[in-house]
C-alpha cells in the first residue's frame, strides 16, 4: 500500500500550523506570499501546456468527452446526493469540503503513471488530464458558484474576481509566454516541480493557520473524520466502477478504458488546494480536509488496481491462443474511439 511522501508533507505543514501558525502581522505576510504562490502555480500550468498537444488529442474526442462528463458531472452529482448525510453523518463544513472535492479537475501526473503501469493508452491519459486541468480553472470555479453559493465559505462575486486575477490570468499569461519559456519550463522540470509543491505547502500552512487561530477544529470529531472516509469510500468505489463498466458499455478497447478509469475518478490536489484557498478563504482549512484524505485514498486504491490490470494484460500475451484464432487474427485490428 503506497503511501504518498508528498502526503507526509502535507501532514507535517498540518502539524507545523497547529503548533506554530501565523498571527498577526506574520499572517498577513504569509497570506500575501500564498497568494503570490498560486499565481505562479498557474502561470507555471499554463507555460507547460503545449497547446499544439492538446489540439492533437481532440481526435480522441469520445474519451476526452467521457472522462469530462465523469469528473463535472457524474462526480458533483454524488456530491449533491451526500446532502442527504446531514447533519447524521457529516457537518456541514465538512459537506461543503466534500461537494467542493467533487467538483476539482482529475489529476495529471497519477492518471499518466497509473495508466502506464496498467498497460493503458498513455497518450489519451496525458490528454484527458490536460483537458480536465484546462476546463477546471474555468468550471471549477462556476460550479462552485453554482452549487456552493453564498454558504461555500464566503463563497461570492468577489472570490469569482479572484479566481480570475489569481488563477486565470496567470494561467493566460504562462500561455502567451509558452513560446518563449517553454524550452527553460522543459529542462527545468524537476526544479519547477518543486516550486509546484513548495507553492502548495504554504497555501496549506498558511489555510490551516486561519483555522487554528478561528479554532475551527473543535467542530470536527473522530466520528465525524470516520463517516467522511466512509462516504469518500463509497464515492471513489462508485466512480471506479462507473468509468470502468461505463466504458465497456460505450465499446472503447481495453486500453482506452484503462484511461478513462484512472482519469475519470481521481481528484487533483495540486489543483484544488490553491482554488480552496481562494474560493473559501478563511474556511479553507475545513474545505480542504476531505481533498486530501481521498487524495490519499484514491492512489493508494489506484495502485492496487493497476497492478492487477498489468498482470492480466500479461497473462493475455503470454496465453496460448488456438492455432484456428491466431490465423482468424492475423491482419485484422479494432480501432476503439
Amino acid at each position: 500500500m503506497p503511501i504518498d511522501p508528498y502526503i507526509l508533507l502535507l501532514l507535517g505543514t498540518v502539524g507545523l500550523a497547529a503548533l506554530f501558525p501565523a498571527r498577526g502581522p506574520a499572517a498577513d505576510v504569509a497570506s500575501g506570499a500564498s497568494t503570490a504562490a498560486v499565481a505562479l502555480l498557474f502561470f507555471l500550468y499554463g507555460a507547460r501546456l503545449s497547446t499544439r498537444e492538446a489540439l492533437d488529442g481532440l481526435r480522441h474526442w469520445r474519451l476526452h468527452v467521457t472522462v469530462l462528463a465523469c469528473t463535472f458531472l457524474v462526480f458533483p452529482l454524488l456530491g449533491l446526493a451526500a446532502r442527504g448525510l446531514v447533519p447524521v453523518i457529516l457537518t456541514h463544513p465538512l459537506y461543503q469540503g466534500l461537494l467542493f472535492l467533487t467538483l476539482v479537475p482529475s489529476t495529471v501526473q497519477s492518471s499518466i503513471a497509473f495508466t502506464s503501469m496498467a498497460r493503458g493508452n498513455v497518450p489519451a491519459a496525458i490528454c484527458a488530464g490536460s483537458f480536465s486541468s484546462l476546463v477546471g480553472i474555468v468550471a471549477t470555479p462556476l460550479l462552485a458558484a453554482l452549487l456552493l453559493g453564498g454558504s461555500g465559505g464566503g463563497f461570492s462575486a468577489d472570490s469569482l474576481l479572484k479566481i480570475v486575477l489569481q488563477l486565470l490570468v496567470p494561467f493566460l499569461a504562462g500561455q502567451l509566454l509558452r513560446r518563449w519559456i517553454g524550452g527553460f519550463v522543459t529542462r527545468h522540470k524537476r526544479l519547477l516541480g518543486l516550486v509546484d509543491r513548495g507553492s502548495i505547502l504554504l497555501v496549506v500552512y498558511t489555510a490551516f493557520s486561519v483555522g487554528v487561530v478561528q479554532g475551527i477544529w473543535h467542530q470536527v470529531s473522530p466520528a465525524r473524520l470516520g463517516g467522511l472516509v466512509v462516504v469518500e469510500a463509497v464515492i471513489l468505489a462508485v466512480m471506479l466502477l462507473l468509468t470502468w463498466y461505463g466504458g465497456k458499455a460505450l465499446r472503447f478497447g481495453r486500453a482506452d478504458r484503462i484511461a478513462i478509469q484512472f482519469a475519470g475518478s481521481k481528484k487533483s490536489l495540486a489543483a484544488g488546494l490553491p482554488m480552496a484557498s481562494v474560493l473559501f478563504g478563511a474556511q479553507a482549512a475545513l474545505a480542504v480536509l476531505p481533498l486530501m484524505l481521498f487524495h490519499q485514498m484514491q492512489l493508494i486504491v489506484c495502485a492496487v488496481i493497476a497492478k492487477r490490470r498489468a498482470r492480466d494484460a500479461a497473462a493475455e500475451v503470454s496465453a496460448p491462443q488456438p492455432a484456428a484464432a491466431t490465423r482468424t487474427a492475423v491482419g485484422t485490428g479494432t480501432r476503439s474511439g
